[in-house]
């Protein structure tokens, strides 16, 4: 059950199983390995084996940091148009 804390690329495994559903709502485990989908991405769990990767990614470069921040900023949006229209 550790999370994984960035992206990356898996350079070595043994039996590595990823839970991405808090990325992709897929609730099956992701079988990971070097020859077949080998990146990892932060804010996902291990399920089973173990693995070293290459990390490629942090905090706002990562794709859960892009999800957030896309997230974010939908909101602020959102928001300056309340403004607006209570100004208005």
């Amino acid at each position: 059950g550790d999370l994984l804390p960035a992206d990356g690329v898996l350079i070595q495994g043994n039996d590595l199983k990823i839970d991405e559903s808090a990325l992709t709502g897929e609730s099956d485990h992701v079988r990971k390995s070097l020859d077949k989908d080998p990146m990892l991405l932060s804010g996902t769990h291990v399920m089973e084996g173990s693995g070293k990767m290459v990390v490629t990614a942090v905090g706002v470069n990562s794709q859960s940091g892009i999800i957030f921040t896309l997230l974010g900023a939908g909101g602020d949006e959102e928001e300056e148009e309340r403004k607006d229209k209570k100004g208005g």
